[in-house]
């Protein structure tokens, strides 16, 4: 048992950190059309649940959103960065990504990479509607453009997300994709 919780522990400081590098490094925004990127920070946040459950997932999410929110605050790279500077928006709806993954993960498990995709697709869509919903909520940006945001970005967003979380899970579990297994992804 105490090798499980070490485990843990570990899973959720390796994917901390590299969700913090991502972001420092911008490594986590994809360059894409008008000069608005495509993020994958939520990425490790969703193969932490799948590898070690909900509450590292829960744990991830909360590190990513801390860490959105202080990016945020000590080095905008846009005027809406500012809105991040509140934990409503920039923690709170990064807590769902890893629980969401999870427990689609689970329902699909027995199906491992339809399982493994839906679940890159649920986690990456939960921050997408989540983040953009508390923006319509709160009034900052009209529900017309967010729908927008979402369909131009959002959905391309969880095909990316889908893609890494096959991959890098398949090839950590050794589960088969096509005639391809384990490293050999």
């Amino acid at each position: 048992m105490p090798q499980d919780r070490t485990r843990k522990l570990v899973i959720t400081g390796v994917m901390s950190a590299i969700t913090i590098l991502l972001g420092v490094t911008h490594w986590g925004f994809i360059p894409w059309f008008g000069g608005i990127s495509l993020t994958i920070m939520h990425v490790p946040v969703i193969i932490a649940a799948i590898l070690e459950g909900p509450v590292v997932g829960l744990g991830v999410g909360l590190i990513f959103g801390i860490f959105s929110m202080i990016q945020a605050a000590v080095a905008p790279s846009s005027p809406a960065d500012v809105w991040f500077t509140n934990p409503v928006l920039a923690v709170l709806p990064r807590l769902f990504i890893g629980p969401v993954a999870f427990y689609v993960w689970k329902l699909l498990e027995r199906i491992p990479v339809v399982g493994l995709i839906v679940s890159g697709v649920a986690g990456s869509l939960t921050n997408t509607i989540l983040v953009l919903g508390v923006i319509g909520l709160m009034g900052l940006l009209p529900w017309a453009v967010l729908g927008g945001i979402v369909i131009s970005n959002g959905l391309l967003e969880a095909g990316v997300s889908a893609f890494i979380v096959l991959v890098v899970v398949a090839a950590w579990r050794r589960i088969k994709v096509g005639k391809r297994q384990g490293a050999n992804l």
